[in-house]
């Protein structure tokens, strides 16, 4: 296995656990709320990223999308949101223990590398968690260590995202501190 320090891989627990206690901390009323991602409630939010971390064993293991299907396509959350996303991200890091940088992984746009894909993961971990605290009304700070890697992986990408679905446009702020600047940086108000 090969994960160096400060590397996407080894920041992913650190940003499972923050979405995570975030996740946890969902009010019993909090679940219909709407989030900075206009088109999903905390229920949508927390679906969307308990479905990617069921998916990351699959693919880390070398499946294919098509092999993958549309087992979780829908509501993956049933009746208990909290139990959902720990299984699902307990299955997740165990993955990510096992995958190494260099293996090929099988995303819907082609062949990556499993650091690439750990990119994706980790960007959206913390985005997603600062858009869960804000739907949810929870603490926004995000760890500085995650949200610096993700501006430095972002901000060269951006650009090339821009025009697709995956974000918004950036918005402008005036503020020097790095999480305002991702956030802002992918669409977001902060």
């Amino acid at each position: 296995m090969t994960m160096t320090q400060g590397s996407a891989r080894t920041l992913i627990p650190t940003a499972a656990r923050e979405f995570g206690a975030r996740v946890h901390g969902v009010p019993p009323d909090g679940w219909t709320a709407p989030t900075p991602c206009t088109e999903w409630s905390v229920h949508d939010l927390v679906n969307h990223l308990v479905a990617e971390h069921l998916w990351a064993p699959h693919l880390l293991r070398g499946e294919t999308v098509e092999q993958v299907g549309d087992r979780y396509d829908g509501d993956v959350l049933g009746e208990d949101p909290v139990a959902a996303w720990d299984a699902a991200i307990t299955a997740s890091l165990a993955a990510w223990e096992q995958a190494r940088d260099d293996d090929t992984v099988h995303l819907s746009f082609g062949d990556a590398p499993a650091q690439e894909y750990a990119e994706q993961m980790l960007t959206d971990l913390v985005v997603h968690a600062w858009d869960l605290a804000r739907g949810a009304g929870l603490d926004d700070r995000l760890d500085p260590r995650a949200v610096r890697h993700v501006w430095e992986y972002a901000s060269v990408r951006v650009p090339q995202w821009e025009g697709s679905s995956m974000l918004a446009p950036p918005v402008r702020t005036a503020s020097d501190d790095i999480q305002d600047q991702l956030i802002a940086l992918v669409g977001r108000r902060p």
